[in-house]
């Protein structure tokens, strides 16, 4: 047998830091396999699967703008995806002609903050209502349900849709206008926007950080750069802030399992991803 093939199918995905993760995983179990990142446009991601697929790959990850189209594309979805909508994660049977579909993002985040955040008595509140938004709630509803959470958003239409669509976790809608006052009331804050990502690292959600407080725990999801201006201004008032590296490394070690059925090596992948980005500090969970 040849060199096994995994991909990763995303517009754009040049920033991705995922094939040095998991191109280091392989290595490090000694898996003949090779990670790819491929490029492709909305209208083409139907031909990018089947060929991947056709190729004999034995699976692949989707990133933005793929993971609903990709949804609705796979022919057998796990609970996991079925609960997020999206997709995130694809693996092929041994002919190529049957596609399963799963969501990685779910458990990634949980396992990127469960160590601060299991045991957090009070409410949550969530920045964002997209794809990332909708795993934190569908994770929420899998680990803490009943858990109440404040779903901030500019669209309040999609908010709704969200809303009405992860079932298990206690949602209230909240403008962007009145974020503060609901991060402030929250124990446990996530930013899943874009907001403060590279080029744009000057940005932040929020415009008022007094509505920060010590004991607060604070996570963007964002990862470059890996210490956010949203997560400066909590840490400056006292808040445990944790980064977005967590989550991508965790959704990264799901997939592998989830192709190859073995344990993931976290760490080599911590370390691989670190690198990547140029940071030497120690893994985030």
């Amino acid at each position: 047998m040849g060199q096994t093939l995994f991909g990763l199918l995303g517009w754009p995905v040049g920033h991705s830091v995922s094939p040095a993760m998991m191109n280091a995983a392989f290595a490090a179990l000694d898996i003949d396999a090779v990670y790819v990142a491929f490029g492709v446009r909305p209208e083409r991601i139907a031909a990018a699967v089947a060929g991947l697929a056709a190729l004999g790959a034995r699976g692949c990850n989707v990133t933005i703008p793929h993971k609903r189209a990709v949804f609705e594309l796979v022919h057998e979805r796990t609970p996991e995806a079925v609960l997020a909508q999206a997709v995130n994660t694809v693996r092929f049977d041994e002919a190529g002609e049957r596609w399963i579909g799963h969501n990685t993002d779910v458990s990634g985040w949980w396992r990127s903050i469960a160590d601060l955040a299991a045991g957090a008595a009070g409410p949550f509140a969530v920045l964002g209502a997209g794809g990332a938004a909708r795993a934190v709630l569908a994770a929420l509803a899998l680990e803490r349900p009943g858990t109440k959470v404040a779903l901030i958003a500019r669209d309040l239409g999609k908010a709704s849709q969200l809303q009405r669509a992860v079932t298990g976790v206690d949602v209230e809608l909240v403008a962007w206008d009145d974020r503060h006052a609901a991060i402030a009331a929250a124990q446990v804050v996530v930013n899943t926007t874009p907001i403060g990502m590279w080029p744009h690292a000057d940005a932040s959600p929020v415009a008022d950080p007094a509505c920060f407080r010590p004991g607060q725990i604070v996570q963007d999801i964002v990862y470059r750069p890996l210490t956010t201006r949203f997560m400066a201004q909590a840490s400056a008032r006292g808040a445990v802030v944790r980064d977005g590296l967590g989550m991508l490394i965790h959704q990264g070690a799901a997939a592998f399992s989830f192709w190859l059925g073995r344990e993931a090596p976290v760490a080599v992948m911590a370390e691989a991803a670190r690198a990547a980005l140029g940071e030497g500090a120690e893994p985030s969970r």
